[in-house]
């Protein structure tokens, strides 16, 4: 049933309801509760409308079972997430000589030399003002 509620249970909430209650105020509380429940209907009725006229067509192709919060098991997916991926391939290097697979390293004043035109001896460096 539902929230564990059995029949049984049910049955003995009534009855002590209706001896807590009384004889004399328990019809009154009964057609409260079925108006309550009546009201409940029509809202969610009344929702499930807005839902399919928000969603047009959309709303025929859902698979609500699906969509069911109970039927996820945190084991289960996390078990399907390990196995449905692929294996990753392992990553080979270029040579076998490790050495030989990195580039050589120029000094800094090889590089500076190459970056800057050459200037004559003697005239200052020139300005630039997004440095300072």
């Amino acid at each position: 049933m539902f929230f564990g509620l059995t029949i049984e249970k049910l049955l003995l909430i009534g009855v002590l309801a209706a001896l807590i209650i009384g004889p004399e105020r328990l019809p009154r509380y009964a057609e409260g509760l079925a108006h309550l429940l009546g009201r409940l209907r029509e809202f969610l009725r009344g929702a499930k409308m807005r839902v399919r006229d928000e969603m047009g067509s959309d709303f025929d192709d859902v698979d609500w079972r699906k969509l069911d919060p109970r039927q996820y098991d945190p084991r289960r997916i996390i078990r399907e997430a390990l196995l449905d991926d692929p294996p990753i391939p392992a990553v080979k290097p270029v040579s076998a000589n490790p050495a030989a697979a990195v580039a050589p390293v120029a000094p800094v004043a090889a590089v500076r030399a190459q970056a800057q035109p050459a200037r004559e001896p003697g005239t200052p460096p020139p300005f630039d003002s997004e440095a300072t």
